[in-house]
Formats: structure tokens, sequence, C-alpha cells
């Protein structure tokens, strides 16, 4: 089998595979047209957005601590399918009253929480469950896989639900539609997890309740001035540079005058980049951390020249050039992550890293969505890009400092061996 793919012969990846790909294509159609239905009713308020998608990750920053308590407790292949189906739950309310035409901003804001908190604990457990799918030896290989799954969503499901909204009216009845497509995709997630040979899992053994933990796995990643410099930097990225959901709808429609098609036609594009990096990082061996930064600054430097570009094909082309470096910076972040942390305190490793990936963005996003309603929307992605860069100059000078008896030592690097 290619080294791009070499993960898929393990049964048990193949079909978390599958239904991660279902799953998401109807993730990324909700998430167009949640936002869709928020213009809608607001006449469209890039606060309103803002706030809609601040709400959405607020649990993150407040639950995902505690979630990776969860996760290194309890079974992470039952947690998993006990958040899909809330989730569920939450879009296919969303979409009954979007279709029964009586949605109002406050019932958006208010499921965008309830589906934040699903979200919330469903992240670390997500992470951290794909080092029980495959081994030490294909971890890294299966996390770029993970992202090239997600990301052929990506290019699909904005699209769809791009078309479907513009084909159906383009007013809130067909917004509801696309959300209640949603809605029955998790049911995928959920019969995978369900038919899974459980021989083949490489499960750790619950940790039992003990006070502190919570703590304990603060600590540790305190310890680890390489994971500290990773969210320090992937912060400023989540945070600001990455509250795409905002910057691409404001430029779709204030700047260049486009529809829902064109607006999910965006996220597309975007995505093309995204599946691009991670079929390249499914086939790196070692990751640096340079790289992760390299690629930060390449992100916040495209996220700025995206923000100057003149008309919407011009936009429309950059967005696979911001996909390519997010992805890249995300994806060796991510993995270092992973192979950097003791089994033991993988959950709570990747619940703080999710905390920082997608917990800033309740911060981010209502300033993001301000700043697009009273400077310009091309000042949300001239404004994220340079505070991304911002961040990678903050991490370096904190905690990726050569140490004067490691000048002649190699530069650090992850090696694809047991954690």
């Amino acid at each position: 089998m290619s080294p791009t793919f070499r993960a898929l012969h393990n049964p048990n990846y193949r079909r978390y595979a599958l239904g991660s790909l279902v799953s998401n294509t109807g993730t990324w159609m909700q998430r167009v047209a949640q936002d869709w239905l928020v213009l809608r009713l607001t006449d469209g308020s890039g606060t309103a957005l803002g706030i809609t998608t601040g709400l959405q990750f607020l649990p993150v920053l407040l639950l995902s601590p505690y979630a990776g308590v969860i996760a290194d407790r309890f079974p992470k292949r039952r947690l998993l399918q006990l958040t899909q189906l809330t989730m569920a739950l939450a879009s296919l309310v969303l979409g009954v009253l979007a279709v029964a035409g009586v949605a109002e901003v406050w019932h958006v804001y208010l499921i965008a929480f309830l589906f934040g908190i699903g979200s919330a604990f469903d992240a670390p457990a997500r992470q951290s469950f794909v080092s029980e799918l495959v081994g030490p030896d294909d971890l890294t290989n299966a996390v770029g896989l993970n992202s090239a799954t997600f990301n052929t969503a990506r290019i699909i499901g904005p699209g769809v639900a791009g078309l479907m909204i513009g084909a159906l009216g383009g007013g809130a009845w067909a917004t509801g539609w696309v959300i209640l497509i949603n809605a029955l995709s998790y049911g995928a997630v959920i019969w995978q997890l369900e038919h899974m040979d459980t021989a083949l899992l490489n499960s750790p053994k619950p940790v039992a309740r003990s006070p502190g933990m919570l703590l304990e796995g603060v600590r540790y990643v305190r310890s680890q001035p390489k994971m500290m410099a990773i969210l320090v930097m992937v912060f400023f990225a989540g945070s600001f540079g990455m509250n795409f959901q905002i910057t691409s709808a404001l430029m779709a429609t204030h700047v260049f005058g486009k529809g829902a098609g064109e607006f999910g036609i965006l996220g597309s594009a975007m995505a093309v980049g995204s599946l691009a990096g991670a079929l390249l990082a499914a086939r790196r061996v070692h990751i640096r951390l340079r790289l992760v930064a390299g690629a930060a600054i390449g992100f916040g430097m495209a996220e700025m020249v995206a923000g100057l570009m003149p008309t919407y094909l011009a936009f429309a082309l950059m967005c696979p050039v911001i996909g390519l470096f997010a992805l890249t910076m995300l994806n060796s972040a991510n993995a270092t992550m992973q192979l950097e942390s003791q089994p033991a305190l993988r959950g709570r490793v990747m619940a703080l890293y999710m905390t920082i990936v997608m917990g800033g963005t309740p911060i981010g996003s209502p300033i993001i969505g301000w700043v697009g309603e009273h400077f310009g929307a091309r000042w949300t992605l001239l404004g994220g890009g340079m505070l991304t860069i911002l961040g990678v100059a903050l991490a370096v000078a904190l905690f990726a400092r050569p140490r004067r008896d490691e000048a002649d030592a190699e530069p650090e690097r992850v090696a694809v061996q047991a954690a």
C-alpha cells in the first residue's frame, strides 16, 4: 500500500475514516447553512455571526479540560457514540425550527451553544482515539489521513450546501433542510463505532478517578517547552486567524456582493488547499517544531494577501493557499502533541490542545465580527494574519530559544515512535 495511505490497512481505521467522511460532510453543510441562516435573520450582521460562532465554541473553552479527564477515565468508543448523538439532536431541533419558519436568532444562539457542549466532549476523545485505532508507527499517517478525510468533506459540504440553499430559494426554510441532512449524517459515525473489532483496538486501561487529575495534565504540559510553544502559536492562529466562517461570509457578501452559492464555493476552495496539505502530511515521518512555526507564518501572510485581493476570483484563488498553510500548521501541531505525550495523559493533553485551538474562538470571533462590521471585511483578514505572525514571534521568544548547552545539538524533531 502507498505510504500515504498505509493506516488504511487497519480495518477499524477504514470504518472510522468512512464514517467520519459522511459525518464531516454533513457538519460542513450545516456550518454554511447556519451562517446563512444568521445572516438572513439579522440582515447581514457580522456581529451576530461572530456571536453565533463564539457561542458554539465557548463550551470548548469552558469544558474541554474537564472533557479530557472524562476521555481518560471512560472507554472512548462509547463516549464518542454519546457525543455524536448529542450533536445530532441539536442539529435536528435547529433544522425543524428553520423548516417550520419559526427560527429566531436567539434559537440559533442557544442551539449553537448546546451543539458546542457536545463538541467539547467529543474533541479530546476523538483526537486521542486515533492512537487506539492504529499503532505508533502509523499514528502520524493516521492523523494526516484524518485531516484528508475532514478536508475532503470540507470540499464537498460547503459547495453542496450553497447550491442546495440557492436551489431551494435562499431563505431560512432552505437552510433548515441542509441542517436536517447533517442531523442524519451522525448516524454513520455511531454505526461504525458500534461495528468495530474491539480486539484490534489499542485501548489503554481507563484511568481511575483521583484528586487533581486536571491539574496533573496542566502541570505536565507546562513542563514541556515544545508543547507550550505550539499552544501559543495555535492560540493566536485559532482565535484571530481561523475565523473562516466569518471572514469568508463577509468577504463574499459585503465586499464582492455574492450569494450563498459563491459563499459555499469559497469554503470548498479553501478545503482544496487543506486536502493537499493533509496528503503531504500523511507522507511525513519526522515533524520539526520549525515546520509548525513556518506554516503559521505562511498562513498569516496568506491571509493578509487574501484581504487585499481586488476581485472575487482572485480571493477564491488565494483560499487554497490559506488552507494549505493552515492544515500544515494544525496537522503538525496535532501529531507532535500526541507523539510527545504519555498514553495515560493523552486525553488531557489533547483536551488542552483543543481548548487552545478551538476555545480561543469565543474570544476572537466576536472581535473579528465587530471589526468586519465597523472597519470592513478586509480588516478581518489583515488583522487576523498580523496577529497570527505575532503569536509565532511570541512563542519563539518565550519557549523556543536555544539553550546554551544545546547550541550544537541537532534541531528538535518528533520521531515516529511509541509515546
